[in-house]
């Protein structure tokens, strides 16, 4: 892994919200308690986990134009939000949350490999610290959040296993995965796909083994910034 921070308590108004550093990638993420659901849920007692996600326009060497400014979002954004949020979603008891969203907003700062990885890790401790206020209040009685989830990337650089690829490491990889998962080990998702080269089972298991490595790390560092 590079080196991993993670800043809580960044933003003044939001319910949750953390600074999350892995390398030279940098992502703000904040959690925002609505006391409403999605209609496709209303009415059945359980909560609902969401995301959004973005990147400033010098997160990465050259000026990206604003997606606002061209009047909607790209499709990598759509899937990676998308990802953030199912990815939440998985270590949470939407029962136990009651009728209320949470909305975690994942912003890059800067991009050096990795921010849809950055993005579900911070975006968890941003999502722990606004339960935790809900739990302080009385307003959630049992805790919804059953299990921290974290996310790491990992590839075939240079014909070696590699973890947590920055972006050199990402754009030369013949293969390229996300590992998201949760702090029991248990997978959420796998996203990995060979470019330029194909990849054999023991390949995916040594790349699998790695990624257990990283997020058991990145779980740990979740833990320290939250105090749980």
């Amino acid at each position: 892994m590079r080196q991993v921070s993670i800043e809580t308590g960044i933003t003044k108004h939001a319910e949750g919200s953390c600074m999350i550093r892995i390398g030279d990638t940098h992502v703000l993420c904040t959690a925002t308690i609505e006391e409403r659901v999605p209609p496709f849920i209303k009415g059945s007692g359980q909560g609902w986990v969401t995301a959004e996600y973005g990147m400033l326009p010098r997160s990465t060497t050259s000026r990206m134009r604003r997606e606002a400014s061209a009047g909607k979002q790209g499709g990598r954004t759509v899937e990676i939000q998308r990802l953030i949020g199912r990815a939440l979603r998985a270590g949470v008891d939407r029962n136990a949350l009651g009728e209320r969203q949470i909305t975690v907003d994942c912003d890059v700062i800067q991009a050096d490999g990795g921010t849809r990885c950055a993005s579900i890790t911070g975006g968890w401790v941003a999502l722990r610290l606004a339960v935790n206020k809900l739990m302080k209040t009385g307003d959630v009685v049992t805790d919804p959040l059953v299990d921290p989830v974290a996310a790491v990337s990992c590839g075939i650089y240079a014909g070696q296993p590699v973890l947590d690829l920055d972006y050199p490491e990402d754009s030369e990889a013949g293969v390229d995965g996300n590992f998201i998962m949760t702090g029991s080990g248990r997978l959420i998702e796998v996203q990995m796909s060979a470019e330029g080269a194909t990849y054999s089972r023991d390949e995916m298991n040594k790349l699998l083994d790695l990624a257990e490595k990283g997020v058991s790390e990145l779980v740990a560092a979740q833990k320290a910034a939250t105090g749980a």
